[in-house]
Parts: C-alpha cells; structure tokens; sequence
C-alpha cells in the first residue's frame, strides 16, 4: 500500500461527522501502490445508511467544494456513494463527485475489483466485509464490459482520440483490459504504460506524463495510434 494522502483523513473525519456515512473505502492507486501526487485520481468509495436524498446531496456537495478549495485542492478527490442496502447492485447508479460536481453513475466492475482485491478503509469495515470476494473469472468479466461499454462506443468516435488526456487513457486501459483478460489479474496504471501497443518514443512520453512531466506528444499520430488499438482491442 502506498504512503496514504493527508486530505483522507480530514476528510474521513467530515464525512463521519455527518451521522449517516459508515464506511470510506480506498481504491484506484493509492490502494495499489501506484499513487503519483498531482497525476492519479484519488478514488473512494463511501457506504451510506439509507438513500442520500436532496438534502443529503446537498450536504455532499457544500462538503466536497470545501475540500477541493482548501486540502483537497489539485488532488482530483472523486467519491462514489453507495447505499449500504444497494450495494450488490452492480448496475446502479449511486451519487457520485467527481471533476468538481455531483453526478450519478454506477461503480465499475472494475472499480470493485480493485476494492476487493487492494482496497482499504479509512473507517469503518473492510472493502472484503461488505463486498463479495472477486475471482479471476469476475476480473476478466470486468474488463470484457469495460471494453464492450464504454471503449467499444469510443473507437466509434475518432475525433474523441484528438483530445491527449483519450488518447493517453486509452493507450494504458487497453493494455489494462488485455493483461485482464489474459490472465484475470489487475494490472496498475504505471506497469499497463510499459504494456502499452505504442512506438517506443509515444512508451517513453507516457512514462513521462506518469511521473507528473510536462511532455507533449504529436497531437494526431498519438491520436491515430491510440484509436488504432482501441478499435483492434475492442474487437
């Protein structure tokens, strides 16, 4: 497990205080070791008692502005929100913050994997105490709906891979998904850039932008490539 960011604590603290939030859970990098301050997403997942209504979302969302202004700023703090009694239902949508508003989206299969498998709690029960235990069988199923939902509808999008930030995703989800379903094990962000299809310049400028460096790559021969490997992975 990686060394934990400070803003989870303080923010533990002020989703606890609210009464009705029993668990924080920790996923994404900071679970797997593979936590990069400035360049990962920090990605929780938090346990309800009871639906989070209109004024429970509004307390959510007063809460996480003031995080991102003041501990939380630039650390891209995003927190799914699950209903303790919902939460085997794997294609529900749950309140969820994410890039500075409050949406409503479903936790990945992948994203619960990686919880059962790496995942930790800043408070209350382990991710392995309220989920069900993930097989390699279940990972790989993850990745195929990965590839078959959201990437299979962005490879029939090329003008999408134009935007660096696609591209990049792109290049290390689908070395991701291969390594998944080849061996039904979750492969981290850092090690799917040295798996990634890409010519050894677009390996190395993605390593680069994975330790937080300002390095540029050319706009539409990375955006060919990456789109290339989405429509033959995806197929």
């Amino acid at each position: 497990m990686s060394v934990e960011p400070p803003v989870l604590a303080r923010f533990g603290s002020e989703l606890l205080a609210l009464g009705w939030i029993s668990d924080l859970l920790v996923a994404g990098s900071v679970a797997t070791g593979d936590y990069i301050p400035g360049v990962s997403d920090l990605d929780l997942v938090a346990v309800t008692s009871g639906v989070v209504d209109g004024d429970r979302q509004a307390a959510l969302s007063s809460l996480h502005r003031r995080v991102d202004r003041s501990v939380g700023a630039g650390l891209k703090l995003g927190c799914a929100y699950i209903d303790h009694d919902r939460r085997h239902l794997i294609e529900a949508p749950h309140p969820t913050w994410t890039h500075g508003q409050l949406v409503r989206r479903a936790v990945s299969a992948v994203t619960r994997a990686e919880l059962v498998r790496h995942g930790y709690a800043v408070f209350g029960r382990t991710p392995q105490a309220l989920f069900p235990a993930v097989t390699a069988d279940d990972v790989r199923e993850a990745a195929r709906a990965e590839l078959d939902g959201y990437w299979a509808w962005a490879a029939r999008r090329p003008w999408m891979w134009l935007d660096p930030v696609i591209a990049d995703l792109g290049l290390t989800s689908m070395a991701r998904a291969r390594h998944a379903l080849r061996t039904g094990e979750l492969l981290t962000k850092t090690r799917a850039v040295e798996q990634a299809a890409a010519p050894a310049w677009l390996v190395e400028q993605l390593r680069a932008r994975r330790r937080g460096e300002d390095v540029a790559s050319p706009r539409w021969r990375t955006a060919w490539i990456a789109w290339r490997d989405a429509r033959r992975t995806t197929r």
